[in-house]
């Protein structure tokens, strides 16, 4: 028995082997889309420096072309509160987690696809209790007895081999989701730490506002208590006084707001840090605790659809579609299916493997779809046209991706002059206060002098901790735009050929 069957394997692997080796994938090969054939970003050259003055030693920006990432590109920011607060949420936020999860799912149903190239090795044991009918037919014992028992050993290989790549195909375009979900995955950090950079950024922005609110209030105190003096000497009317009195309850009522703000804004901060909102982060922010980057990264055009994680899972998506045509043609084709079958069969069980109880069959079928009421046809069409749509998209993505770098670039730009006013407008409107000041508390101008000046220089307060935060938002959104730099990350594992792209200039701060 065991020779049978043995020869009956070896004859079944040597027809799977020849259809395994004669089989050719059927539908398109893959091939990875050129990358665009564009040399920059805007129509115009870009300045390589930002802003045409330096502020102070840190405000100054260039752009370096080709200049590559570090994958905690956040530390350029040198804030070690921020690195902190960073690498909490990088452990602890479920959304990560979940990616992490989904990016396993996707590897095992790659892993489970892959186990069709092999055949299908079942055993089974069935014994049971019979009784012939005697007036119908002879028992089936020897001994003539109706009654007896039968025990059946067996062992069953089934074998599809993969002729024209149906399994082949399959299993491409899980692995192409696979990878479309680790760049997700990298998406998915790339965002969250970019939000958490964001996010401490407005905090600072916030209480820089809420400091600049506080001293307006204290400017505006002060001339108060002048003005009451004032009005007790005779030198103003109680109008005056009013009026003051209803400047500096505007400025006030600005103040609840802001606190309102701030206070959502470390909700926001804990909600990243993967915390309750009751578990307060310890980390505080201001502006003059983060520090700009000098140089700034600017990729090359061709290098920024391997570095966006967005536009890689485009493009395995892409790949995705494509396999799935060689699924739908392959499945128009005949169906090749290897088995085999061999056991023993005894009436008692001592005797199962004895001589003359053992029994093999050896059976190959071929299956070819004739008519399906055009059902194949059309899944095919649909196959080609998902194709189209994942292009299509992919495109879009990749115009999507050119237009974030365009717009941090071009916000980059005019930021440096931007805060560079403001900086020269606050210190304007400072001088221009105190003068006023001191004029009206000398009687020389009238009240509504003071009040102007109150208003301009708590406008271009307010207005200079907007400008420096957008300028940190912005750096931070260049980064976010340019892929983030998770090609560099050491927790990653790049396959050979598929990672990310080569290093370009090496790291600058």
């Amino acid at each position: 028995m065991r020779t049978l069957v043995s020869r009956g394997s070896r004859s079944l692997l040597f027809l799977a082997g020849f259809a395994l080796v004669a089989g050719c994938a059927v539908g398109p090969n893959f091939h990875r889309p050129d990358p665009p054939p564009v040399n920059g970003y805007t129509p115009e050259r870009l300045g390589y420096r930002n802003g045409k003055a330096r502020i102070s030693s840190e405000e100054s920006q260039r752009f370096v072309e080709g200049l590559d990432i570090p994958g905690q590109w956040w530390t350029l920011f040198h804030s070690q509160a921020l690195n902190s607060l960073v690498d909490e949420a990088i452990k602890d936020n479920p959304t990560l987690e979940s990616a992490q999860a989904a990016l396993r799912v996707a590897q095992e149903d790659v892993l489970a696809q892959k186990g069709s190239y092999f055949p299908s090795l079942s055993a089974n044991f069935t014994p049971s209790r019979n009784k012939t009918a005697t007036s119908t037919i002879t028992p089936v014992a020897n001994t003539g007895n109706p009654y007896y028992s039968l025990y059946t050993a067996a062992l069953s290989i089934t074998y599809t081999p993969d002729v024209f790549g149906l399994n082949r195909r399959t299993v491409e375009s899980l692995q192409a989701q696979a990878d479309a979900q680790r760049y997700q995955l990298e998406a998915t950090y790339l965002t969250l730490t970019s939000n958490m950079v964001t996010a401490a950024i407005q905090e600072a922005a916030l209480r820089g506002e809420i400091d600049a609110t506080e001293e307006t209030i204290r400017v505006a105190t002060d001339a108060l208590d002048i003005m009451h003096k004032q009005l007790a000497l005779g030198q103003i009317a109680g109008a005056d006084v009013a009026t003051q009195e209803t400047a500096l309850a505007q400025v006030q009522a600005t103040l609840p707001p802001l606190q309102k703000q701030l206070a959502q804004q470390r909700d926001l901060l804990a909600a990243l840090a993967g915390r309750f909102p009751s578990e307060a982060v310890i980390e505080k922010f201001t502006l003059a605790d983060l520090r700009l980057p000098e140089n700034l990264p600017v990729s090359l055009p061709s290098k920024l659809v391997d570095q966006r994680p967005d536009v890689r899972a485009a493009e395995e998506q892409l790949h995705s579609a494509c396999a799935q045509i060689g699924v739908a043609v392959a499945n128009m084709l005949p169906n090749v299916t290897l088995s085999g079958n061999g056991g023993s069969q005894a009436l008692a069980f001592s005797q199962l493997f004895a001589p003359g109880t053992g029994y093999y069959t050896i059976a190959a079928s071929l299956t070819q779809p004739i008519f399906e009421g055009g059902t194949l046809l059309h899944r095919t069409r649909a196959a080609r046209a998902a194709y189209d749509q994942s292009a299509a998209q992919y495109k879009s993505t990749v115009i999507v991706a050119f237009q974030n770098v365009a717009d941090s670039l071009r916000a980059i730009q005019t930021d440096g002059d931007a805060v560079r006013t403001a900086v020269t407008a606050e210190q304007a409107a400072a001088t221009t206060l105190d003068i006023t000041r001191k004029q009206l508390q000398a009687g020389q101008i009238a009240y509504l002098s003071l009040l102007n000046a109150e208003q301009a220089y708590y406008q271009t307060l307010i207005n200079l901790v907007q400008t420096k935060a957008t300028r940190y938002a912005d750096t931070a959104a260049l980064f976010q735009a340019l892929g983030g730099g998770w090609w560099n990350r050491s927790d990653v594992v790049v396959k050979k050929g598929r990672g990310g792209p080569p290093p370009q200039k090496p790291f600058l701060e």
